[in-house]
């Protein structure tokens, strides 16, 4: 459920890692803000200072004892300050908010991935979104070996750079991930009104047109000011 009270967009990027989602949000704000609106950026688990503390603690492969309800309350209290913080003030100001992942990743994985009640999990987002939750969620699909090459290459790269270590959730069995793979379909076509699927494995610049133009038609049909026009 959203708020229906706020005025600006909250646009969200789901996908298995190694689905090329961080590239396309990256391209997508660029051109936003290219053609002048404003917007808030932000990323699950993350965001905020506090919430990049919890990051730190959820993506460590260090942390492989963290119990999986552990794990989940953590995710919440990640995005509840994210939703207080940053992510409610700038809907209500009439920005567009992107997102690197939102509860969607949680009924994926920690729902299906780690078989955990979906709605215990919908009962967490109300307590910590309080009605908050994207207008169009665009879903990055791609094929489970493919994506974790790509997401395997990306550590070694983080890794090369000595880059804070993030492989705890990717170091997991396959079977893992095609839960969560399977969770992300069911999730589509429990809501094809907001999720949009996306074939991942297409040239980037076919997804890239992809997104846009399901974009564009959300900012139409929100009548969204640019920042040269806000008073």
């Amino acid at each position: 459920m959203t708020d229906s009270r706020r005025p600006g967009l909250f646009l969200s990027f789901e996908g298995m890692d190694g689905s090329g989602k961080t590239t396309q949000m990256r391209r997508l704000i660029e051109r936003l803000r290219a053609e002048g609106y404003d917007l808030l950026e932000t990323a699950e688990p993350g965001g905020t200072p506090i919430g990049l503390q919890i990051r730190r603690i959820l993506l460590d492969s260090a942390n492989s004892a963290l119990a999986s309800r552990a794990e989940l309350l953590l995710y919440f209290a990640c995005r509840a300050q994210n939703v207080a913080e940053w992510i409610r003030p700038a809907l209500r100001e009439g920005r567009i908010v992107v997102s690197d992942r939102f509860t969607d990743s949680t009924l994926a994985y920690q729902g299906a991935g780690r078989g955990l009640d979906p709605a215990a999990i919908l009962t967490l987002h109300d307590l910590a979104c309080q009605e908050v939750g994207p207008d169009l969620t665009l879903y990055l699909d791609i094929d489970r070996e493919l994506g974790l090459s790509r997401a395997r290459a990306r550590n070694a790269e983080r890794a090369a750079a000595a880059q804070p270590d993030e492989t705890r959730i990717d170091d997991e069995a396959a079977e893992f991930h095609d839960r969560v793979r399977a969770a992300y379909a069911g999730l589509c076509r429990q809501h094809p009104e907001r999720i949009l699927r996306i074939d991942a494995a297409q040239p980037i610049d076919a997804v890239t047109q992809d997104i846009w133009s399901a974009v564009e038609r959300h900012i139409a049909a929100h009548s969204l000011r640019k920042a040269s026009a806000h008073v």
